[in-house]
């Protein structure tokens, strides 16, 4: 299974797909689950949507759900002498934009450029972090009319170039995009691996859009498929690097996949997760002998912080890949990956007709 998911994660991972231009990689999502799930959509919104049906009546709705999405930026301005100024779309920070190269999709043929901002003047300058408004993109014109004749228009999204590697012995993998891809590359192989198996429980695996801008396509989805339960893939923070105390790593990769308690965004957007589809998970991984290790996350969210608020409630749980150097190059270990599949499997397989969710008055 290594080598297909690598070869899934690197056909994944390279496509464009900034929030609100998922287009490409949904297509990709659609052809690669045809043939294996009972039906698929795209919905209005843009979300894949596919169902492996239950070989009962009635039975339980699982949604199990990862975006599509990636951060990136969306060009504002071009000024007259041909560089670029962008808006972010998602959690951008100045300090990935440094001398980074970048790729412009324009309608007429993509287009290279680095991001770089004005040199600092004054000590002080050089001692703070530049505000995301003075970065610019240079794609190498002179001009307004030669950027503008390469096909560069206002609101065309760019997308970082972080080539997807193997490091070290193999198991290692370096790639922008795996937030979240590597979820929705777990979502297409637990659908494979469901296939040919008779469930009691209808399985919608979704690949949403737009979660780097608020969990829109998860909230949507959600809806239209009103869950009885459900299961986001996503990435979490690995800290197991020099200088971060152990306890604050949150989750160490090649540990195994971690099961989520909870975690917040601020305000509304976040989880803890429900008791029953965690002890759920935890159990199948002890059964199963599956590595896995637990997760509370102090900042960031998934998918299931709109899901599970989603009509009168959705019981809601996530699956984290152990993932270094979030929104930037990323780098995580494809056995978690292997492993995930493997949980996400199992745990699906155990719902059954009559299983219940709510708690116990």
């Amino acid at each position: 299974m290594e080598n297909e998911i690598k070869s899934l994660l690197k056909r994944l991972t390279e496509a464009p797909g900034v929030s609100g231009n998922e287009i490409d990689v949904g297509k990709m999502i659609y052809h690669e689950l045809e043939g294996y799930v009972d039906s698929i959509e795209t919905d209005n919104f843009g979300n894949v949507i596919s169902l492996k049906k239950a070989t009962v009546k009635d039975g339980p709705k699982i949604m199990l759900a990862g975006h599509m999405d990636e951060i990136g930026l969306l060009v504002k301005h071009i000024d007259e002498k041909g560089f670029l100024y962008f808006e972010k779309i998602g959690g951008v920070s100045p300090r990935s934009l440094f001398s980074q190269p970048v790729i412009v999709h324009c309608k007429k043929s993509p287009v290279s450029g680095l991001t770089s901002c004005k040199p600092p003047e004054t000590p002080e300058e050089a001692n703070k972090m530049p505000d995301l408004k003075t970065f610019f993109i240079d794609i190498g014109t002179k001009s307004k009319a030669e950027a503008e004749k390469l096909g560069v228009r206002i609101g065309d999204p760019v997308t970082f170039e972080r080539p997807f590697k193997i490091l070290g012995s193999g198991n290692i993998l370096a790639s922008k995009a795996f937030d979240d891809r590597v979820g929705v590359c777990i979502i297409i192989e637990t659908m494979k691996n469901l296939a040919k198996k008779r469930l009691e429980s209808n399985v919608y695996g979704v690949a949403d859009v737009q979660e780097e801008v608020g969990c829109r396509g998860a909230q949507v989805a959600a809806y239209k498929i009103a869950p009885d339960m459900a299961i986001a893939v996503d990435i979490t923070l690995a800290g197991d690097i020099p200088g971060v105390a152990e306890k604050d790593q949150v989750t160490r990769v090649g540990a195994g996949p971690a099961i989520k308690v909870m975690d917040d965004a601020g305000g509304a957007l976040g989880l803890i997760s429900h008791l029953k589809v965690r002890e759920l998970l935890v159990s199948t991984a002890e059964e199963e002998k599956i590595p896995h290790q637990m997760e509370v996350l102090p900042k960031g969210s998934t998918d299931a912080a709109t899901i599970h608020l989603t009509r009168e409630g959705v019981p809601s749980c996530v699956i984290s890949i152990p993932t270094r150097y979030a929104h930037s190059y990323e780098l995580l270990d494809v056995k978690d990956v292997v492993n995930a599949v493997r949980l996400l499997t199992a745990t699906v397989r155990k719902v059954h007709k009559g299983f219940s969710f709510k708690y116990s008055s």
